[in-house]
This record gives structure tokens, C-alpha cells and sequence, in this order.
């Protein structure tokens, strides 16, 4: 490694020439950014790309533009409006971090304060610290991750690699614009120092970096081999009576948690009846990746025969398809044809 103390000091050079334009950032010496923004697209960010979550936050700032008018939403609303996102419970702590921030009039300053928050761990913490209040805070996601382990070659594999790296992104951040520097290493590894093909050539640290020195970046990080997939299954019901089809809202906690979904049973560890009698029809299977299983879910169509035993009824021209969590459109995909036949 060549000497650390330029690292941060070149990275902001670059940074300020070529930071990217994101809906949620404040342009490198435009000022303080608004916590309440670090904070919301931190979180949608997590496990989804940046591509991804552009257009949510800008519906969900335009819809609540403030932390106070989003611990004021119904809660149905922001789900339906978090819908397509996945990792519900996001959505939940969402609600709860916002309603906890108004009762105590604005975010915390500290990292130690926003840890207290609902749904915020060391990640975000530091994020909000550093980009919002210019807090000396190292801020590591899997981009940093990435460029550290390839400026200090670092070879032991992830997970186990993590708290290294922590602790040698730590020996980086400056105590100058540690907010501009925390956002410049995650664009340098989301533009130039990515998983594949490193643009090493392009580089502004490509002088400091071990890694590339020793002819290993592309290598680095390692990982441990992943354990397969197990395989679940289920049953989704999707049930009609007159011009209604047959809804439920999901529990509070666990898979989907508080979206609104077609009955179904088996897959999430609930042994649930149908929503009533009919004559049950199959038209297929979906197939849906969840983080620690894949689903194969059979998609059942019938008419009731009376009043829902669960769920209720919504009028088909209210049903919106982007509104149901990404599993329970493929079911409504899949049955839609049935139902309209």
C-alpha cells in the first residue's frame, strides 16, 4: 500500500468532477443534505439498486415530502406505495423511524442517537451521520467493501473479511468532508471499481491499490461459496364473487409483512384454509427467488359460493396490480385470465 494519507484527498478531487446525479443528493460544496432524504433513500437502497429506487423516492418525496407528513401517511398507502420493492419489514421500520424522529423533533445528530431509531443499524447510522450532519463517520456498503479490499488486497473471503475492512476503511475517512468522501467511495465502486471488468486504467487511486499492483483486483473481493437454496411451496387462492376478487392484508411481521396479498397458505409456515368454498380450479405455477428460499406457489381460481371466511372483497376496477407486493403479481398475472373468461 502507498502512502493512505493522499487517498482521501485524491478521492475527493475525482469526486467533485464526476460525482453522479441522484435524485437524493446534495452536489459535492451545494450544502448540507436534508437527513430526512439520506435517510429514506438509504433505506430503500438496501438490497435494491440504485436504478431501481429512483422513481420511488421521487414518488415518495413528492407524496411526503417531509419526515413529519411520512409519520402522517396511513400505513396501507406506504405499503402499496413500497410495493415492488421487497423486504417489507423496510416499509415497516420506515413508518416507525418516522413517527419516532417527529415525537422527538428532528434525527439525532450522533450516529449513537440515530442507532436508537427504528430500523436503523451501523450502516445507515453512519451513513446519515457522515452525508447529513458531515460527522467523521466511516460509511461502509458493499461498494466500499469492494474498493478496501482491492486498495489493501485483502484476500480473506466475505463474509469473515468484514470487520478488516471496517477497520481499515475507518484508517481512510477523513475528518474534512467526510460526507463527500463516504459518497465518493461508494461512486468509485459502483462506476469504476466494480465486481467485473475494474476500469482500473481510469482510476484516480490506481497508484495506491495493492490489489491492481499485485495483478489480483478483479479477484477480490473473495467470497465463501454459497449454500444452495432450499425449495419451498404453497397454494395462492384467488377468489371471485360477482365483480370482487377476494384480498387479505398479511401479518404485521414476517414474509410480505403488511402487504396486501391473495390468500395463500403452506409456503410461509401458515396451514391456512381457503377463503371458501368453490370449485377450486389450477392454472399453474409461479415461481419467486426470496433471499433464503425459492417458491414455487400453485395458483388456484374459483368462484365463491358466499361472503369470503378470510380476507375481504375489493372491487376488480379498484385492484391495483402495482400495489401487490412483486410474488402476489405473478399470481394476479397468471390468474387474470381465468378471471376474466
Amino acid at each position: 500500500m502507498r502512502d493512505t494519507k493522499v487517498i482521501a484527498p485524491t478521492l475527493l478531487d475525482w469526486y467533485d468532477r464526476h460525482a453522479r446525479t441522484l435524485p437524493w443528493r446534495v452536489p459535492p460544496g451545494g450544502g448540507a443534505a436534508d437527513p430526512y432524504r439520506v435517510w429514506l433513500s438509504e433505506v430503500m437502497l438496501q438490497q435494491t439498486t440504485v436504478a431501481a429506487v429512483k422513481a420511488y423516492f421521487e414518488r415518495f418525496t413528492a407524496l411526503w415530502p417531509t419526515v413529519q407528513d411520512l409519520a402522517a401517511a396511513d400505513d396501507a398507502q406506504v405499503m402499496a406505495e413500497w410495493a415492488g420493492l421487497g423486504y417489507y419489514a423496510r416499509a415497516r421500520n420506515l413508518l416507525a423511524c418516522a413517527r419516532a424522529v417527529t415525537a422527538g423533533g428532528g434525527f439525532p445528530l450522533t450516529r449513537e442517537g440515530l442507532r436508537e431509531l427504528p430500523g436503523i443499524g451501523a450502516y445507515t447510522s453512519a451513513a446519515i451521520a457522515a452525508i447529513a450532519h458531515d460527522a467523521p463517520e466511516t460509511v461502509v456498503d458493499g461498494n466500499v467493501e469492494r474498493v478496501v479490499a482491492r486498495l489493501f488486497a485483502v484476500e480473506t473471503p466475505l463474509p469473515a473479511a468484514k470487520p478488516e475492512l471496517v477497520a481499515l476503511a475507518e484508517t481512510l475517512t477523513p475528518q474534512e468532508r467526510p460526507g463527500d468522501y463516504a459518497q465518493a467511495m461508494m461512486d468509485l465502486g459502483a462506476t469504476i471499481c466494480t465486481p467485473r471488468s475494474p476500469a482500473c486504467g481510469i482510476c484516480p487511486l490506481i497508484h495506491d491499490c495493492d490489489a491492481r499492483a499485485q495483478g489480483i483486483a478483479a479477484s477480490l473481493p473473495r467470497k465463501a461459496p454459497k449454500t444452495a437454496k432450499p425449495d419451498r411451496t404453497g397454494i395462492a387462492w384467488v377468489g371471485r364473487r360477482g365483480d370482487a376478487l377476494v384480498l387479505e392484508q398479511r401479518p404485521a411481521t414476517g414474509l410480505l409483512g403488511g402487504t396486501l396479498a391473495f390468500p395463500s397458505a403452506h409456503w410461509d409456515g401458515r396451514d391456512l384454509p381457503p377463503p371458501g368454498a368453490a370449485d377450486w380450479r389450477a392454472v399453474g405455477h409461479v415461481r419467486h427467488v426470496f433471499t433464503h428460499f425459492n417458491l414455487s406457489l400453485q395458483v388456484m381460481v374459483g368462484d365463491l359460493d358466499a361472503a369470503p371466511a378470510r380476507g375481504h372483497l375489493v372491487p376488480l376496477r379498484q385492484i391495483d396490480r402495482e400495489a401487490l407486493p412483486g410474488l402476489m403479481r405473478k399470481v394476479w398475472d397468471m390468474a387474470r385470465a381465468e378471471i376474466a373468461a
